[in-house]
């Protein structure tokens, strides 16, 4: 850890009260000169949704987001972890984005997530649609791929939308498979549900590897097994979480771009992010945070929640490599 005299603990609510001052990721020092300063983790919004196929809005999930993560505090309640005081962490700001040109969007993010990595920073971001994982992976698996726990109702392996375009959010992990990024059989899908275009929509995905444990597996399996079964299936290599709000049934997420009745509750998800803990974990993404959808701003809660749990358990991760 840096000897910086910066602070990289969050502003204290009987200090300064939750609802006062500038939102920030956790209200974390927000740093937009990030290299040498000792950052470990950096929380990164991605403000573009330009690969939606359905309802757009998940470009203004960062925003808030980052409003309803003031409610944050320092300890984890069942773990016991401290992840401000494991790892210096701060709110890096959000990339550059082009909302009119997908491709230059693309480059602009991996561009900006090439100087995080660079620098020897673990990503912890906030969508945007899901493609802005690809990107990120372009700029952070390219020495080796990566195994991923993956939480979502769709599998996002779809090759091709409307007459052969190859990047929506439902193409990004068939492009990173195809492109060495992501190792398909290091690759656990959870939540799986919703009607198909075609009943081999998934077949690409089981021919490559990827566990997929769609919504009825997981209720026979039961959510302790389903862990068990993701940690079996990423092993110990570098592993990458990507965690799609329209994994949760849309009673806990209703903002958000392609809901799908019949998914998990909030709480079985934070159980299944907790029982992630002391895999070898390199990043992570919380996706698909669409608030006009939920003027409630419940679902970027939700989000804010689940980026906590991951955070929790990527600075447990980076400590303890650092103790080995």
């Amino acid at each position: 850890m840096s000897d910086s005299p910066l602070s990289f603990l969050p502003v204290p609510g009987n200090v300064l009260p939750r609802f006062a001052g500038v939102a920030t990721f956790m209200r974390l020092p927000y740093l937009k000169d990030f290299s040498g300063k000792g950052v470990d983790i950096g929380l990164i919004g991605v403000p573009w949704d330009g690969g939606t196929t359905n309802r757009a809005g998940a470009r203004h999930g960062p925003r808030q987001i980052r409003d309803l993560s003031t409610m944050v505090r320092n300890v984890h309640q069942i773990s016991g972890i401290k992840p401000f005081h494991l790892c210096n962490c701060a709110d890096l700001g959000d990339t550059p984005v082009n909302p009119i040109d997908l491709p230059d969007t693309l480059q602009r993010v991996e561009d900006f997530f090439r100087e995080v990595h660079q620098a020897g920073i673990l990503p912890l971001s906030a969508g945007g649609d899901h493609l802005i994982t690809l990107p990120i992976m372009r700029a952070i698996a390219k020495d080796r791929p990566l195994g991923m726990v993956h939480f979502d109702a769709h599998a996002d392996t779809f090759d091709r939308y409307f007459g052969g375009h190859e990047y929506t959010h439902g193409t990004p992990f068939r492009r990173a498979i195809e492109e060495g990024l992501l190792d398909p059989k290091r690759t656990v899908q959870i939540g799986l549900r919703g009607a198909l275009y075609h009943e081999t929509d998934n077949d690409w995905g089981h021919a490559q590897g990827i566990r997929m444990i769609d919504i009825d597996e997981f209720y026979r399996m039961g959510v302790d097994a389903v862990i068990e079964e993701a940690r079996r299936v990423v092993g110990d290599g570098p592993t990458y979480i990507s965690f799609d709000v329209d994994g949760l049934d849309p009673v806990y997420a209703p903002g958000t771009g392609t809901p799908e009745i019949g998914g998990f509750t909030t709480f079985e998800a934070q159980k299944m992010l907790r029982g992630l803990q002391g895999l070898n974990l390199i990043g992570g993404d919380v996706v698909e945070v669409a608030p006009p959808f939920d003027p409630s701003g419940n679902t970027a809660l939700v989000g804010a929640t689940m980026m906590f749990e991951i955070i929790c358990i990527l600075a447990d991760a980076l400590h303890q490599r650092r103790q080995a």
